[in-house]
């Protein structure tokens, strides 16, 4: 008798499928099983709100952690940063696969790059953390700019800049790769002066807490440089007590001498979205061999960024 295919939770965006398929195709060549996709809808896809008003964190999870507790898949592929920073006890990340580029692109009209817009041009985004730093970079740089909120998948955002509605839309560089699209962008923007999401560019595969057969199969996809990294970039965010939606940004990178990997760098930034107040800080050390030091490395960089005033940037919280 053939083991039955194995059930793999998606949502039904264009990305989430090309990015699901990626693992389901990775995991067919691991195990031998067939693997189906099975798609669901979830709140974030059916919301016509922006993120930063529906709480961002958890919207585009829930609906697929619900379909495994029941039973109804076996496991499921997120984009890491869409992931609340506090993991449930009955599921598992079995595998955090090696991490696409994490930085942010431009998709601008007629080729340009960001020093090239037009004076006051709209660049259309969802994210309060892009707003932040791009507004920043502009005051810094004397140019102006408009950020205006969006929604949508990739083919809408970029839509706006191909209607002449927008001059430029900022997307993941990551999604654009993975749906072969990535000839579209037409300026890459440097971590130096946008960091990105924490875990950006990176996925999650999760499954049951209780299935270690098959959790102990995913782990295999595991790129355990990447998890450190996206581990403490989560650990900083959580530490700041922030959801997705607040401007925050962070970025762990390593640090090589030659070949060999000697230190990890991160870097974590939180503003406020018209760019007038921004407190970036980074901390270097060694690449953390445990959950438990790379959690710490994001806690420590937290505290000072607190300490330097980044409380203050997110909005009024109660002690």
């Amino acid at each position: 008798m053939t083991e039955r295919a194995l059930r793999l939770g998606t949502r039904r965006s264009k990305l989430a499928m090309a990015q699901s398929g990626q693992v389901a195709q990775a995991v067919r060549q691991l195990t031998g099983r067939a693997v189906e996709l099975v798609e669901i809808t979830t709140y974030g896809d059916t919301s016509r709100e922006h993120l930063a008003q529906i709480g961002g964190t958890g919207v585009f999870v829930t609906a697929l952690r619900d379909a495994l507790l029941r039973g109804d898949v076996d496991f499921c592929v997120h984009s890491l940063k869409d992931l609340p920073t506090t993991q449930p006890d009955d599921l598992t990340i079995a595998a955090v696969p090696r991490r696409e580029d994490a930085r942010d692109v431009l998709v601008a009209r007629d080729g340009l790059t960001f020093d090239r817009l037009n004076d006051g041009a709209r660049i259309g985004t969802g994210s309060p953390r892009r707003m932040a730093q791009l507004n920043a970079y502009a005051r810094a740089h004397h140019l102006r700019i408009e950020t205006v909120p969006i929604r949508g998948n990739i083919d809408t955002r970029i839509g706006y800049v191909r209607s002449g509605e927008l001059d430029a839309v900022v997307l993941a560089a990551a999604g654009l790769h993975r749906i072969g699209r990535i000839e579209e962008a037409t300026d890459f923007l440097s971590v130096d002066f946008v960091l990105p999401a924490p875990g950006q560019g990176a996925l999650a595969i999760e499954c049951t807490a209780q299935n270690a057969e098959l959790a102990a199969v995913l782990a295999e996809l595991d790129d355990p440089y990447t998890r450190v990294a996206v581990t403490a970039e989560r650990s900083l965010l959580a530490a700041l007590e922030a959801g997705c939606s607040a401007p925050v940004g962070a970025l762990a990178d390593l640090l090589a001498d030659g070949q060999v990997v000697t230190e990890m760098r991160l870097r974590g930034v939180v503003g406020t979205t018209d760019g007038s107040t921004l407190v970036q800080l980074s901390t270097t050390g060694p690449v953390p061999t445990s959950h438990g030091d790379a959690i710490a490395l994001g806690r420590e960089l937290a505290s000072e960024m607190l300490a330097k005033g980044a409380a203050g940037l997110m909005g009024e919280r109660a002690l």
